[in-house]
């Protein structure tokens, strides 16, 4: 069984469940005037970043096409006309991106640890 650290599964619960409620709300706000992409890949950092400190001795690759399909669903969540939001691959693309760039930077970290 993995081992889970409850403080960073706890943020990282409160993470997505902030980045999901975001992505679906007709209008969010706009806290900070940063490129849609940039908003993405500030987000889907994060929530790799927590899903690492969460599950430290986690799949890399398992953490990563998860996060890499919640993206994916948010982008088809966000085709619901009702929702009066734009579907968007490229916006996937840039969560998948970041999510493979964060994982690369944890596993060359795990290597030179273990030296």
């Amino acid at each position: 069984m993995t081992q889970v650290r409850v403080p960073w599964f706890f943020a990282l619960i409160v993470a997505v469940a902030f980045a999901v409620g975001m992505a679906l709300i007709p209008h969010p706000p706009q806290t900070v005037e940063v490129g849609d992409k940039l908003q993405h890949m500030g987000a889907f950092g994060t929530l790799t970043l927590l899903s690492v400190l969460a599950f430290p001795e986690g799949s890399l690759l398992r953490i990563g096409e998860r996060l890499s399909f919640l993206g994916a669903m948010i982008e088809v969540l966000q085709s619901i006309p009702a929702l009066h939001r734009d579907c968007d691959i490229m916006d996937w693309v840039a969560d998948t991106t970041i999510i493979v760039g964060v994982l690369l930077v944890v596993r060359v970290g795990r290597r030179a640890r273990r030296r």
